[in-house]
Protein backbone atom coordinates (compact mmCIF):
# COMPACT_ATOMS: atom_id res chain seq x y z
CA UNK A 1 0.00 0.00 0.00
CA UNK A 2 1.37 3.38 -0.98
CA UNK A 3 1.76 6.27 1.46
CA UNK A 4 -1.04 8.13 -0.34
CA UNK A 5 -3.35 5.14 0.10
CA UNK A 6 -2.50 4.92 3.79
CA UNK A 7 -3.15 8.63 4.24
CA UNK A 8 -6.46 8.40 2.38
CA UNK A 9 -7.55 5.49 4.56
CA UNK A 10 -6.71 7.54 7.66
CA UNK A 11 -8.38 10.69 6.31
CA UNK A 12 -11.69 8.90 5.80
CA UNK A 13 -11.93 8.32 9.56
CA UNK A 14 -12.09 12.04 10.26
CA UNK A 15 -13.09 13.85 7.04
CA UNK A 16 -16.26 13.05 5.02
CA UNK A 17 -15.06 11.01 2.07
CA UNK A 18 -11.50 11.69 3.14
CA UNK A 19 -11.39 15.00 1.28
CA UNK A 20 -12.32 18.64 1.82
CA UNK A 21 -13.65 19.15 -1.70
CA UNK A 22 -15.51 16.33 -3.51
CA UNK A 23 -13.66 16.08 -6.83
CA UNK A 24 -10.39 15.43 -4.94
CA UNK A 25 -11.67 11.96 -4.01
CA UNK A 26 -11.07 10.69 -7.59
CA UNK A 27 -14.51 9.01 -7.63
CA UNK A 28 -14.88 10.00 -11.30
CA UNK A 29 -11.65 8.31 -12.39
CA UNK A 30 -11.26 5.44 -9.94
CA UNK A 31 -8.47 4.64 -7.53
CA UNK A 32 -7.28 6.60 -4.53
CA UNK A 33 -6.17 10.23 -4.70
CA UNK A 34 -2.57 11.29 -4.55
CA UNK A 35 -1.56 13.19 -1.43
CA UNK A 36 0.78 16.00 -2.47
CA UNK A 37 3.71 16.92 -0.25
CA UNK A 38 5.24 19.80 -2.16
CA UNK A 39 5.32 21.71 -5.42
CA UNK A 40 8.04 23.60 -7.23
CA UNK A 41 7.63 25.32 -10.57
CA UNK A 42 5.39 23.19 -12.78
CA UNK A 43 5.91 19.97 -10.84
CA UNK A 44 4.44 18.40 -7.71
CA UNK A 45 5.72 15.55 -5.58
CA UNK A 46 3.41 13.09 -3.88
CA UNK A 47 3.68 11.51 -0.44
CA UNK A 48 5.68 8.62 -1.90
CA UNK A 49 8.25 10.93 -3.46
CA UNK A 50 7.07 10.55 -7.05
CA UNK A 51 7.19 13.68 -9.22
CA UNK A 52 4.58 14.80 -11.76
CA UNK A 53 4.18 17.59 -14.29
CA UNK A 54 1.22 19.45 -12.85
CA UNK A 55 -1.75 20.63 -14.95
CA UNK A 56 -4.09 21.09 -11.99
CA UNK A 57 -2.25 24.16 -10.67
CA UNK A 58 -4.41 24.12 -7.54
CA UNK A 59 -7.38 24.31 -9.96
CA UNK A 60 -6.05 27.41 -11.67
CA UNK A 61 -4.57 29.95 -9.24
CA UNK A 62 -0.90 29.09 -9.72
CA UNK A 63 -0.30 30.87 -13.01
CA UNK A 64 3.30 31.57 -11.89
CA UNK A 65 3.85 27.97 -10.79
CA UNK A 66 4.36 26.48 -7.35
CA UNK A 67 6.41 28.25 -4.69
CA UNK A 68 7.61 31.07 -6.91
CA UNK A 69 10.48 32.80 -5.05
CA UNK A 70 8.95 36.27 -5.51
CA UNK A 71 5.63 35.17 -3.98
CA UNK A 72 7.21 33.12 -1.21
CA UNK A 73 9.65 35.89 -0.29
CA UNK A 74 6.89 38.48 -0.04
CA UNK A 75 4.79 36.17 2.13
CA UNK A 76 7.72 35.51 4.46
CA UNK A 77 8.17 39.24 4.98
CA UNK A 78 4.48 39.91 5.61
CA UNK A 79 3.74 36.97 7.93
CA UNK A 80 6.26 38.28 10.46
CA UNK A 81 3.95 41.24 11.05
CA UNK A 82 0.83 39.15 11.58
CA UNK A 83 -1.59 37.07 9.55
CA UNK A 84 -4.89 38.90 9.98
CA UNK A 85 -6.21 41.93 11.82
CA UNK A 86 -9.88 42.26 10.92
CA UNK A 87 -9.05 45.87 10.11
CA UNK A 88 -8.11 47.75 6.93
CA UNK A 89 -4.54 47.49 5.63
CA UNK A 90 -2.74 49.44 2.93
CA UNK A 91 -2.18 46.32 0.83
CA UNK A 92 -5.93 45.92 0.34
CA UNK A 93 -5.92 49.27 -1.44
CA UNK A 94 -2.96 48.22 -3.58
CA UNK A 95 -4.70 45.05 -4.76
CA UNK A 96 -8.04 46.80 -5.30
CA UNK A 97 -6.32 49.52 -7.35
CA UNK A 98 -4.49 46.89 -9.39
CA UNK A 99 -7.75 45.10 -10.19
CA UNK A 100 -9.53 48.28 -11.26
CA UNK A 101 -6.59 49.17 -13.50
CA UNK A 102 -6.40 45.64 -14.90
CA UNK A 103 -10.06 45.05 -15.72
CA UNK A 104 -11.69 48.13 -17.28
CA UNK A 105 -15.26 47.11 -16.39
CA UNK A 106 -14.39 47.19 -12.67
CA UNK A 107 -14.68 50.64 -11.09
CA UNK A 108 -14.88 49.44 -7.49
CA UNK A 109 -14.15 46.07 -5.90
CA UNK A 110 -14.96 44.19 -2.68
CA UNK A 111 -12.55 41.45 -1.57
CA UNK A 112 -13.83 38.12 -0.25
CA UNK A 113 -12.21 34.83 0.71
CA UNK A 114 -13.76 32.48 -1.88
CA UNK A 115 -15.33 32.48 -5.30
CA UNK A 116 -18.57 31.21 -3.79
CA UNK A 117 -18.71 34.32 -1.59
CA UNK A 118 -18.03 36.52 -4.62
CA UNK A 119 -20.84 35.06 -6.74
CA UNK A 120 -23.25 35.05 -3.80
CA UNK A 121 -22.50 38.72 -3.24
CA UNK A 122 -22.87 39.54 -6.93
CA UNK A 123 -26.35 38.03 -7.04
CA UNK A 124 -27.44 39.81 -3.86
CA UNK A 125 -26.09 43.06 -5.29
CA UNK A 126 -27.96 42.58 -8.57
CA UNK A 127 -31.18 41.87 -6.72
CA UNK A 128 -30.72 44.84 -4.42
CA UNK A 129 -29.85 47.15 -7.31
CA UNK A 130 -32.73 46.11 -9.58
CA UNK A 131 -35.38 45.24 -7.01
CA UNK A 132 -36.00 42.00 -8.94
CA UNK A 133 -35.72 38.41 -7.73
CA UNK A 134 -35.01 35.95 -10.55
CA UNK A 135 -31.65 35.08 -12.05
CA UNK A 136 -30.64 33.28 -15.22
CA UNK A 137 -27.71 30.88 -15.20
CA UNK A 138 -26.50 28.38 -17.80
CA UNK A 139 -26.38 24.60 -17.80
CA UNK A 140 -22.88 23.42 -16.91
CA UNK A 141 -21.68 26.76 -15.54
CA UNK A 142 -20.55 26.39 -11.93
CA UNK A 143 -20.59 29.38 -9.61
CA UNK A 144 -19.73 27.85 -6.26
CA UNK A 145 -21.96 26.02 -3.84
CA UNK A 146 -24.45 28.80 -3.13
CA UNK A 147 -27.92 27.25 -2.74
CA UNK A 148 -29.59 29.15 -5.57
CA UNK A 149 -26.81 28.26 -8.03
CA UNK A 150 -26.60 24.51 -7.52
CA UNK A 151 -28.88 23.93 -10.49
CA UNK A 152 -27.36 22.03 -13.43
CA UNK A 153 -24.10 23.36 -12.15
CA UNK A 154 -21.40 21.34 -13.86
CA UNK A 155 -18.10 20.51 -12.18
CA UNK A 156 -18.46 18.17 -9.21
CA UNK A 157 -22.24 18.83 -9.09
CA UNK A 158 -22.89 17.66 -12.67
CA UNK A 159 -33.71 20.37 -15.02
CA UNK A 160 -35.10 23.31 -14.73
CA UNK A 161 -35.06 24.74 -11.22
CA UNK A 162 -34.23 21.37 -9.64
CA UNK A 163 -31.38 21.49 -7.09
CA UNK A 164 -28.28 19.40 -7.78
CA UNK A 165 -27.69 18.89 -4.06
CA UNK A 166 -29.69 17.53 -1.17
CA UNK A 167 -30.26 20.15 1.48
CA UNK A 168 -31.22 22.83 -1.03
CA UNK A 169 -34.96 23.63 -0.78
CA UNK A 170 -36.68 23.93 -4.13
CA UNK A 171 -37.96 27.32 -2.95
CA UNK A 172 -34.37 28.57 -3.12
CA UNK A 173 -33.74 27.29 -6.62
CA UNK A 174 -37.18 28.25 -7.93
CA UNK A 175 -35.87 31.76 -8.60
CA UNK A 176 -33.10 30.32 -10.81
CA UNK A 177 -33.86 29.96 -14.51
CA UNK A 178 -31.54 27.68 -16.47
CA UNK A 179 -30.62 28.60 -20.03
CA UNK A 180 -28.42 26.73 -22.50
CA UNK A 181 -24.88 27.96 -23.01
CA UNK A 182 -24.26 29.30 -26.53
CA UNK A 183 -28.04 29.70 -27.03
CA UNK A 184 -29.25 33.30 -27.06
CA UNK A 185 -32.80 32.20 -27.87
CA UNK A 186 -33.08 30.35 -24.53
CA UNK A 187 -32.20 33.59 -22.71
CA UNK A 188 -34.51 35.78 -24.76
CA UNK A 189 -37.41 33.41 -24.08
CA UNK A 190 -37.04 33.89 -20.32
CA UNK A 191 -36.66 37.66 -20.58
CA UNK A 192 -39.66 38.09 -22.85
CA UNK A 193 -41.78 35.85 -20.62
CA UNK A 194 -41.03 37.99 -17.54
CA UNK A 195 -39.47 41.29 -18.63
CA UNK A 196 -39.63 42.85 -15.16
CA UNK A 197 -38.69 39.79 -13.12
CA UNK A 198 -35.05 38.95 -13.91
CA UNK A 199 -32.35 40.69 -11.89
CA UNK A 200 -29.25 39.16 -13.42
CA UNK A 201 -27.72 36.84 -15.97
CA UNK A 202 -24.65 35.09 -14.56
CA UNK A 203 -22.25 32.93 -16.54
CA UNK A 204 -18.69 31.81 -16.96
CA UNK A 205 -17.87 33.64 -20.22
CA UNK A 206 -15.58 30.70 -20.96
CA UNK A 207 -16.89 27.75 -18.93
CA UNK A 208 -14.26 25.54 -17.36
CA UNK A 209 -16.50 23.46 -15.12
CA UNK A 210 -18.05 21.22 -17.75
CA UNK A 211 -14.64 20.99 -19.26
CA UNK A 212 -13.46 23.97 -21.30
CA UNK A 213 -16.18 25.17 -23.70
CA UNK A 214 -15.52 28.26 -25.85
CA UNK A 215 -18.27 30.81 -26.53
CA UNK A 216 -19.51 30.79 -30.11
CA UNK A 217 -19.22 33.92 -32.23
CA UNK A 218 -21.81 36.48 -31.23
CA UNK A 219 -23.01 34.71 -28.09
CA UNK A 220 -21.41 36.97 -25.47
CA UNK A 221 -22.08 40.06 -27.56
CA UNK A 222 -25.71 39.05 -27.86
CA UNK A 223 -25.99 38.54 -24.12
CA UNK A 224 -24.68 42.04 -23.51
CA UNK A 225 -27.29 43.47 -25.89
CA UNK A 226 -30.15 41.43 -24.40
CA UNK A 227 -29.34 42.32 -20.80
CA UNK A 228 -29.15 46.01 -21.64
CA UNK A 229 -32.42 45.81 -23.53
CA UNK A 230 -34.23 44.33 -20.53
CA UNK A 231 -32.39 46.25 -17.78
CA UNK A 232 -30.74 43.10 -16.41
CA UNK A 233 -27.37 43.03 -14.63
CA UNK A 234 -24.81 41.00 -16.60
CA UNK A 235 -22.43 39.13 -14.28
CA UNK A 236 -19.27 37.51 -15.61
CA UNK A 237 -17.99 34.79 -13.30
CA UNK A 238 -14.28 35.04 -14.11
CA UNK A 239 -13.12 33.26 -10.98
CA UNK A 240 -11.34 30.83 -13.29
CA UNK A 241 -10.59 32.95 -16.36
CA UNK A 242 -9.89 36.34 -14.76
CA UNK A 243 -6.25 37.41 -15.24
CA UNK A 244 -5.58 33.96 -16.73
CA UNK A 245 -6.80 34.00 -20.32
CA UNK A 246 -5.59 37.58 -20.65
CA UNK A 247 -4.60 40.45 -18.40
CA UNK A 248 -8.23 41.57 -18.31
CA UNK A 249 -9.70 38.07 -18.49
CA UNK A 250 -12.19 36.72 -21.01
CA UNK A 251 -13.94 40.09 -21.21
CA UNK A 252 -10.76 41.56 -22.66
CA UNK A 253 -10.53 38.84 -25.31
CA UNK A 254 -14.17 39.14 -26.37
CA UNK A 255 -14.48 42.92 -25.83
CA UNK A 256 -17.48 42.69 -23.49
CA UNK A 257 -18.27 45.17 -20.72
CA UNK A 258 -20.17 43.28 -17.98
CA UNK A 259 -21.84 45.10 -15.10
CA UNK A 260 -20.29 42.91 -12.40
CA UNK A 261 -17.31 40.56 -12.42
CA UNK A 262 -16.42 37.80 -9.97
CA UNK A 263 -12.72 37.03 -9.60
CA UNK A 264 -10.70 34.46 -7.69
CA UNK A 265 -7.93 31.89 -8.16
CA UNK A 266 -5.16 33.86 -9.97
CA UNK A 267 -5.94 37.10 -8.12
CA UNK A 268 -5.23 35.31 -4.83
CA UNK A 269 -2.05 33.62 -6.02
CA UNK A 270 -2.97 30.31 -4.38
CA UNK A 271 -4.24 31.70 -1.08
CA UNK A 272 -7.94 32.09 -0.19
CA UNK A 273 -8.97 35.32 -1.89
CA UNK A 274 -11.67 36.34 -4.35
CA UNK A 275 -13.44 39.52 -5.33
CA UNK A 276 -16.57 41.00 -6.82
CA UNK A 277 -16.24 44.24 -8.72
CA UNK A 278 -18.06 46.34 -11.25
CA UNK A 279 -19.82 49.59 -11.97
CA UNK A 280 -19.64 52.04 -9.07
CA UNK A 281 -23.39 52.65 -9.17
CA UNK A 282 -23.98 48.97 -8.40
CA UNK A 283 -21.06 48.43 -6.03
CA UNK A 284 -22.11 51.40 -3.90
CA UNK A 285 -25.30 49.51 -2.99
CA UNK A 286 -23.06 47.39 -0.73
CA UNK A 287 -22.92 48.12 2.99
CA UNK A 288 -21.75 50.34 4.59
CA UNK A 289 -22.84 52.71 1.77
CA UNK A 290 -26.00 50.87 0.79
CA UNK A 291 -28.49 48.34 2.02
CA UNK A 292 -26.98 45.12 0.62
CA UNK A 293 -25.07 43.41 3.41
CA UNK A 294 -21.86 41.44 2.93
CA UNK A 295 -19.01 40.75 5.35
CA UNK A 296 -16.07 38.44 5.96
CA UNK A 297 -13.69 38.09 8.90
CA UNK A 298 -10.68 37.18 6.77
CA UNK A 299 -11.58 39.19 3.65
CA UNK A 300 -8.51 41.00 2.35
CA UNK A 301 -6.17 39.49 4.93
CA UNK A 302 -2.51 40.53 4.46
CA UNK A 303 -1.23 37.12 3.37
CA UNK A 304 -3.79 36.49 0.65
CA UNK A 305 -3.58 40.06 -0.63
CA UNK A 306 0.22 39.85 -0.79
CA UNK A 307 0.13 36.57 -2.72
CA UNK A 308 -2.33 38.13 -5.16
CA UNK A 309 -0.30 41.28 -5.69
CA UNK A 310 2.94 39.40 -6.38
CA UNK A 311 1.27 36.82 -8.62
CA UNK A 312 -0.34 39.53 -10.72
CA UNK A 313 3.02 41.26 -11.10
CA UNK A 314 4.40 38.04 -12.56
CA UNK A 315 1.39 37.42 -14.78
CA UNK A 316 1.43 40.99 -16.06
CA UNK A 317 5.12 40.93 -16.99
CA UNK A 318 5.87 41.61 -20.64
CA UNK A 319 5.21 38.58 -22.84
CA UNK A 320 3.65 36.43 -20.12
CA UNK A 321 0.28 35.86 -21.77
CA UNK A 322 1.87 35.44 -25.20
CA UNK A 323 4.01 32.67 -23.71
CA UNK A 324 1.03 30.98 -22.07
CA UNK A 325 -0.92 31.14 -25.33
CA UNK A 326 1.99 29.67 -27.25
CA UNK A 327 2.37 26.76 -24.83
CA UNK A 328 -1.38 26.15 -24.84
CA UNK A 329 -1.51 26.09 -28.64
CA UNK A 330 1.47 23.75 -28.77
CA UNK A 331 -0.07 21.29 -26.33
CA UNK A 332 -3.53 21.36 -27.92
CA UNK A 333 -2.22 20.85 -31.47
CA UNK A 334 0.04 18.05 -30.25
CA UNK A 335 -2.89 16.31 -28.56
CA UNK A 336 -5.04 16.64 -31.68
CA UNK A 337 -2.26 15.13 -33.78
CA UNK A 338 -1.89 12.26 -31.31
CA UNK A 339 -5.65 11.62 -31.44
CA UNK A 340 -5.64 11.54 -35.25
CA UNK A 341 -2.99 8.82 -35.11
CA UNK A 342 -5.48 6.51 -33.36
CA UNK A 343 -9.06 5.40 -34.04
CA UNK A 344 -10.26 7.19 -30.89
CA UNK A 345 -13.05 9.74 -31.20
CA UNK A 346 -12.11 12.78 -29.13
CA UNK A 347 -11.69 16.53 -29.34
CA UNK A 348 -9.50 19.10 -27.61
CA UNK A 349 -10.98 22.42 -26.54
CA UNK A 350 -8.39 25.06 -25.67
CA UNK A 351 -8.12 28.78 -25.13
CA UNK A 352 -4.77 30.15 -24.00
CA UNK A 353 -3.51 28.26 -20.96
CA UNK A 354 -6.75 26.29 -20.38
CA UNK A 355 -7.64 23.02 -22.13
CA UNK A 356 -9.76 19.87 -21.95
CA UNK A 357 -9.67 16.66 -23.93
CA UNK A 358 -13.16 15.16 -24.39
CA UNK A 359 -13.55 11.50 -25.33
CA UNK A 360 -16.35 10.06 -27.46
CA UNK A 361 -17.66 13.43 -28.68
CA UNK A 362 -16.68 16.02 -31.27
CA UNK A 363 -17.40 18.88 -31.03
CA UNK A 364 -18.31 19.98 -27.49
CA UNK A 365 -20.17 23.31 -27.50
CA UNK A 366 -22.54 23.14 -24.51
CA UNK A 367 -23.67 21.14 -21.47
CA UNK A 368 -25.59 18.59 -23.52
CA UNK A 369 -22.66 17.69 -25.75
CA UNK A 370 -20.20 17.73 -22.83
CA UNK A 371 -22.30 15.24 -20.88
CA UNK A 372 -22.24 12.84 -23.83
CA UNK A 373 -18.52 12.33 -23.18
CA UNK A 374 -17.11 8.86 -22.63
CA UNK A 375 -16.12 9.25 -19.00
CA UNK A 376 -14.80 5.69 -18.71
CA UNK A 377 -12.27 6.31 -21.50
CA UNK A 378 -11.30 9.58 -19.84
CA UNK A 379 -10.74 7.69 -16.56
CA UNK A 380 -8.44 5.24 -18.34
CA UNK A 381 -6.61 8.13 -19.99
CA UNK A 382 -6.26 9.90 -16.64
CA UNK A 383 -4.82 6.82 -14.93
CA UNK A 384 -2.45 6.19 -17.83
CA UNK A 385 -1.17 9.75 -17.77
CA UNK A 386 -0.70 9.58 -14.01
CA UNK A 387 1.42 6.45 -14.44
CA UNK A 388 3.50 8.42 -16.96
CA UNK A 389 4.08 11.23 -14.45
CA UNK A 390 1.44 13.68 -15.72
CA UNK A 391 -0.95 15.09 -13.10
CA UNK A 392 -4.31 16.06 -14.63
CA UNK A 393 -7.63 17.15 -13.08
CA UNK A 394 -9.41 13.93 -11.97
CA UNK A 395 -12.62 14.63 -13.88
CA UNK A 396 -13.71 14.79 -17.51
CA UNK A 397 -15.60 17.96 -16.61
CA UNK A 398 -12.73 20.16 -15.44
CA UNK A 399 -10.31 22.36 -17.31
CA UNK A 400 -6.58 21.77 -17.04
CA UNK A 401 -4.13 24.67 -16.66
CA UNK A 402 -0.68 25.60 -17.91
CA UNK A 403 1.54 27.91 -15.84
CA UNK A 404 4.42 30.23 -16.63
CA UNK A 405 6.66 27.63 -15.01
CA UNK A 406 5.90 25.15 -17.80
CA UNK A 407 8.24 25.15 -20.74
CA UNK A 408 8.45 23.55 -24.17
CA UNK A 409 10.35 20.61 -22.68
CA UNK A 410 7.49 19.84 -20.30
CA UNK A 411 4.94 20.20 -23.09
CA UNK A 412 6.87 17.74 -25.25
CA UNK A 413 7.24 15.32 -22.32
CA UNK A 414 3.48 15.53 -21.82
CA UNK A 415 2.80 14.89 -25.50
CA UNK A 416 5.06 11.83 -25.53
CA UNK A 417 3.12 10.45 -22.58
CA UNK A 418 -0.22 11.27 -24.25
CA UNK A 419 0.75 9.51 -27.49
CA UNK A 420 1.70 6.38 -25.56
CA UNK A 421 -1.49 6.38 -23.50
CA UNK A 422 -3.77 7.15 -26.46
CA UNK A 423 -2.21 4.40 -28.56
CA UNK A 424 -2.83 1.93 -25.74
CA UNK A 425 -6.43 3.11 -25.43
CA UNK A 426 -6.97 2.69 -29.15
CA UNK A 427 -5.42 -0.76 -29.40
Amino acid sequence: MSTSQKLFHEAQKYIPGGVNSPVRAWRAVGGDPLFINRGKGCRVTDADGREYIDYVSSWGPLIAGHAHPQVVGALERVVKNGTSFGAPTAKEIELAKTLTQTIPSIEKVRLTSSGTEATMTALRLARGYTGRAKIIKFSGCYHGHTDALLVRAGSGALTFSTPDSQGVPEAFSSMTLVAEYNSLSSVRAYLEADPEGVAAVILEPVPGNMGLVPPEQGFLEGLRELTREFGVVLIFDEVMTGCRLARGGAQEIYHIDPDLTCLGKVVGGGLPLAAVGGKAAIMDVLAPLGGVYQAGTLSGNPLAVTAGIETLKLAHAAGAYERLNMLGDMLAEGLRTAIRETDIKACVNQIGSMFTIFFGVDPVRDYESATQSDTETFARYFRGMSEQGIYLPPSQFESAFISLAHGEDEIQETLRAARSVLQNLGS
